[in-house]
């Protein structure tokens, strides 16, 4: 419908790896080439191996407190939003198999309840459980308008070392911990871990993988081939 092309779709891959590769707890941390995804093996074209995350064992933990006094030794993060929504599980049921219905209507539950927009994010850990599903999400989300995520991020938009060129459209960094491609995918675990990235992120203390002047993130999980969508918006200065 729009034109993403396999390049595109492996371009995603490539950055998740190169960013899981300065996460010194990510499942992977080897470099790939847009060439050895499309070489990868065929899953269910158009996807290939090296396009889905793995399924890994992991664990993650926060602590929440509703009295900043009770946070001690580290800067307390505060959690702006937390929302949740849900579509029929069945694809053949869905209204478009181009957006996940779930994300979006999170997401814009998420944006209001912190009253905030999508262009006040700075980092954003999202559900890329296929190259595909981050393409998606950034459209969901409302970082990028309808078909236009797939080139941005092969353009590198997205990336940990992009530049914000002077009248740009703010974009977030995504997926600095790897996503779920890179850093891996605990399932049950997963959530709480992209949550545990943000925490690390808006407090400064991401080491090699710190996206510059952080200070409102968003975490994106899916469930349910994205019949479930739970968003929560962080930030460190309210």
């Amino acid at each position: 419908e729009f034109g993403t092309t396999q390049e595109q779709l492996a371009a995603v891959a490539v950055k998740n790896h190169f960013h899981a590769s300065l996460n010194p707890n990510a499942q992977f941390h080897n470099i790939l080439t847009v060439e050895q995804v499309m070489k990868s093996s065929r899953i269910a074209d158009p996807l290939r191996l090296l396009d889905c995350s793995p399924i890994s064992d992991g664990a993650a933990a926060i602590i929440v407190t509703s009295d900043k006094g009770h946070v001690t030794g580290k800067k307390g993060i505060q959690i702006m939003a937390s929302t949740v929504a849900t579509d029929t599980l069945g694809l053949a049921q869905r209204e478009s198999l181009t957006e996940l219905k779930a994300t979006r209507e999170a997401a814009q539950k998420a944006y209001q309840q912190a009253r905030v927009k999508p262009d006040d994010i700075d980092v954003a850990e999202v559900h890329d459980c296929f190259t595909i599903a981050e393409i998606l999400a950034m459209e969901d989300l409302g970082f990028y308008k309808k078909g236009e995520a797939a080139a941005a991020i092969a353009a590198g938009e997205t990336l940990l070392s992009a530049k914000r060129r002077s009248g740009q459209a703010h974009h977030p960094v995504v997926n600095p911990s790897g996503g779920l491609k890179g850093c891996g995918h605990p399932v049950g675990a997963t959530g709480i871990k992209q949550v545990v990235e943000l925490v690390d992120q808006l407090r400064g203390c991401a080491g090699r993988r710190q996206v510059d002047g952080a200070k409102i993130g968003l975490a994106h999980n899916v469930g349910g081939s994205g019949a479930t969508a739970v968003i929560h918006i962080l930030c460190n200065h309210r």
